[in-house]
């Protein structure tokens, strides 16, 4: 597909549309918005431009497509498969600037947000009255919630209380075509036509861009306990997992951590933690508002654990404990990724699975002479397969990683599960996504790509290959 540069006349066009403070073409603003969170990809786009309303999306597209300008929505910039990268260039279009929360309607137990919204934010406003948003992803502290609409999000504590599209009632959105449209609503059951709301959500920015979200929200649990298990084998910690769900409890959080990755995050945090030297972790977090029934699914839990052989367990219940074990868990993306260049994968399998998973990318690694650090949400079947350059020369490392990865996702496939959980394909992993869907499915789903995006100049090169 042949799209058009900006040129100065086309970009005064913008800034007579939106508002000269409204266009950025800075060169640091362009390398900024070149980057995100995946590996070393750089694709800086010819402007950014920072709307404040709907309207002035809608003005930005009705100008994009009579000129043929690509178009690349952006939040946070923590994305992990290049999804937010502007690989044609033309304008990125930043939501930073809606950064609103509308309203939090206690009485309803909802909220009405813009997509610019900081994850952390969002979720401490909605707990300062009692109300909870469950979807935590790892980096909820920068990343917005349009791009945890535009990703699915989900994070540890997708286990329990499901991701992000389980708790979106409806939308507004802009479509290519500068449209603006509505979907869902402030009610819990709606099947008036297309559920275009759960559409939109994991589209990866590809066919329209949202800028208004109604959540829907749950009572604040007030008390969490967390047990910190050691295992002397990976086998053993993972085969645990499916276990303590057989007993009849749901974590609201159950986390696998190999070695590596568990001293990876002692030497970023700069301290020591208890059984750092043991094969696998699990971080197993119960939570809820009554004491007795937190013991009591402990206990349960504690039954599954002994039938696995661990080396040792450990309890935290007061609040600063857990927010030490956490802190453990959440350093390790950025720990692990500081060691070497490295390739992310989000492979997800049923939970039984899981062994056979872990098993499998540590034979395949070592057949192809990487190495990998695994680590992730355990208990929904999510596990980040981190694939190391340490100790590799280039030829080498170019050479194989490939075939690796590949193989990798046809064991996550052939174990009933898929090539991403939460990261997305984006840019990074369009070419392995008919190893997951057949073409089939892949021609309907350019189908919709079609319908919404007849010019395809909304985040073009993402999820297929051109």
């Amino acid at each position: 597909m042949t799209f058009v540069k900006l040129t100065p006349a086309i970009i005064t066009e913008l800034r007579g549309s939106l508002g000269p403070e409204a266009v950025v073409t800075d060169e640091e603003t362009l390398r900024i918005c070149g980057r995100d969170e995946t590996e070393d990809l750089s694709f800086p786009p010819e402007a950014v431009i920072r709307p404040t309303t709907a309207d002035q999306i809608s003005s930005v597209f009705r100008i994009a497509t009579r000129h043929r300008i690509p178009v690349t929505p952006r939040g946070g910039g923590t994305g992990l498969s290049g999804g937010a990268l502007a690989v044609h260039g033309g304008i990125c279009l930043s939501l930073d600037k809606m950064n609103r929360i509308l309203e939090i309607d206690e009485k309803n137990f909802q909220a009405v947000v813009e997509p610019g919204v900081i994850t952390q934010l969002f979720q401490e406003e909605v707990e300062k009255r009692g109300l909870f948003y469950p979807p935590d992803p790892a980096s909820r502290g920068s990343c917005h919630l349009g791009g945890n609409l535009a990703e699915c999000a989900g994070g540890p504590r997708a286990v329990k209380y499901g991701v992000t599209k389980d708790y979106v009632l409806g939308l507004e959105a802009v479509l290519p075509s500068g449209e603006i449209i509505r979907t869902g609503g402030r009610v819990l059951k709606n099947v008036s036509g297309y559920n275009l709301t759960q559409l939109l959500i994991g589209s990866e920015g590809t066919l329209a861009v949202i800028t208004k979200i109604i959540f829907r929200l749950i009572p604040f649990p007030r008390k969490r306990k967390v047990l910190l298990v050691a295992f002397n084998t990976i086998e053993d910690a993972a085969s645990c997992v499916a276990a303590i769900f057989q007993r009849g409890v749901t974590p609201s959080a159950l986390e696998f951590m190999e070695r590596s990755a568990v001293r990876a995050a002692e030497e970023r945090l700069g301290k020591k933690f208890p059984n750092g030297d043991a094969e696998a972790q699990l971080l197993i977090e119960v939570d809820g508002n009554a004491d007795e029934v937190l013991d009591t699914d402990i206990a349960i839990i504690a039954e599954a654990i002994e039938e696995h052989d661990p080396a040792d367990v450990l309890l935290a219940e007061d609040a600063p404990k857990v927010a030490d074990v956490w802190a453990l868990r959440r350093s390790m993306g950025e720990a692990v990724k500081s060691y070497s260049a490295y390739k992310e994968e989000d492979t997800v399998v049923p939970r039984a699975q899981l062994p056979q998973l872990v098993t499998g990318v540590k034979q395949i690694c070592a057949k192809y002479g990487v190495t990998s650090i695994c680590y992730g949400h355990a208990g929904d079947g999510n596990i980040h397969v981190n694939i190391l350059k340490e100790g590799v020369d280039d030829a080498t490392w170019e050479k194989n990683l490939d075939f690796a990865i590949r193989e990798i996702f046809e064991l996550t496939v052939s174990l009933g599960g898929t090539i991403s959980g939460e990261h997305g394909i984006g840019y990074s992993q369009r070419s392995y996504l008919p190893i997951a869907l057949s073409s089939a499915e892949l021609g309907i789903m350019k189908e919709v790509k079609k319908a919404f995006d007849p010019n395809g100049i909304l985040n073009p090169g993402k999820i297929f290959v051109d």
